[in-house]
């Protein structure tokens, strides 16, 4: 008998018979998320696009590695607050938009294994999840990297592929020296990484959807990627924001429900206004229990799960603000069932 993945302990019989329909099952049965989005922009605290709005160029972006510590990421201590707040599963941010990883990858030295942090951030996620009966879903920027020579650019792929450096970014290849295929491979074999390296994975969630809708999206053969993470796992559902080829497991749109022709649906959206990473500026106005209470109530009639978002702080703690009102949404799931 195959061993069936802690999360799915409950649809053993359908995991035999079918591993990907007894996940997709699991997932409308989750209806709840915790998301995270941590990374070396969490130390300045001004917005995961960090990179992006302040045009700081790669080298210089860079050397907020060396203080990158994570000494506050308690991942048993995260994964313990999901199930305190009735969440079903994590999603965490391997690897934004800035090409930082939180994973131990052979393909970039780029990575928390190689700051201070000297650790796994995934890997510990990822037992703490599977000793609690969580499912651990990963965070992929897919379509937009401001770091990696054969990244997407703009002349190709549109104005906010990439920073609009002037002068232009020293390490980027240019002209017919971009060969977009490269950053594909290194992609496909990071993502291969993750299947590979974290037990049994509930998602891979892609993001950065506006760049191949901007460009040729066929030169990123998503099909293939998604056929390919199916064969590692089959169990592991694939999502690309509000759908790239329509062929992805469930839908992930920001902040408002959509059309998903019979298919699971998430909402993403963040505790922050206007951020998804820790922003300092916006202290005191995150959203309160009624708010969190209305976006489940909103998200559940629209048979949508909600996946909601939290910017631990620089040192990779849960960001004390959302705690309170995140326990008491829990605590009301248990004493008053899921909003209507």
């Amino acid at each position: 008998m195959t061993e069936v993945p802690s999360y799915l302990a409950d649809y053993a019989e359908e995991y035999e018979r079918d591993p990907r329909e007894a996940a997709l099952q699991w997932f409308r049965d989750a209806k709840y998320g915790l998301f995270l989005h941590f990374g070396l922009y969490s130390l300045v605290g001004r917005h995961e696009w960090l990179q992006f709005r302040e045009k700081i160029y790669v080298e210089d972006y860079a050397k907020l590695m060396d203080d990158f510590t994570a000494e506050g990421f308690n991942a048993e201590a995260i994964a313990d607050f999901a199930l305190d707040c009735e969440m079903r599963y994590i999603n965490i941010t391997t690897r934004h938009h800035d090409s930082f990883c939180l994973f131990d990858t052979e393909q970039t030295d780029f990575n928390a294994v190689n700051a201070p942090c000297g650790r796994d951030l995934i890997g510990e996620l990822a037992a703490a999840c599977a000793d609690r009966g969580l499912g651990l879903c990963l965070y992929y920027s897919h379509g937009r990297d401001w770091r990696h020579p054969h990244a997407p650019n703009n002349d190709r792929w549109g104005g906010n592929a990439r920073p609009d450096y002037d002068p232009p970014e020293p390490s980027y290849a240019y002209g017919d020296d971009h060969d977009l295929q490269i950053y594909v491979e290194f992609m496909r074999a990071q993502i291969d990484e993750l299947l590979t390296s974290y037990g049994p994975l509930a998602a891979i969630w892609l993001d950065g959807i506006a760049v191949p809708l901007n460009g040729p999206a066929e030169e990123f053969d998503c099909q293939s990627l998604y056929d390919f993470i199916h064969s590692r796992q089959p169990q592991v559902l694939v999502s690309y924001k509000q759908g790239l080829l329509g062929t992805e497991d469930f839908f992930a749109p920001e902040h408002k429900a959509v059309e998903t022709g019979g298919k699971p649906g998430e909402i993403c959206t963040t505790m922050t206004p206007g951020s998804w990473g820790y922003m300092r500026e916006k202290a005191g106005r995150h959203k309160s229990e009624e708010q969190v209470w209305e976006e489940l109530r909103s998200a559940n009639s629209h048979d949508h799960n909600l996946l909601l978002n939290t910017g631990p702080l620089e040192d990779g703690s849960l960001d004390p603000e959302d705690i309170p009102p995140l326990r008491a949404v829990g605590e009301r799931i248990r004493n008053e069932g899921w909003p209507q």
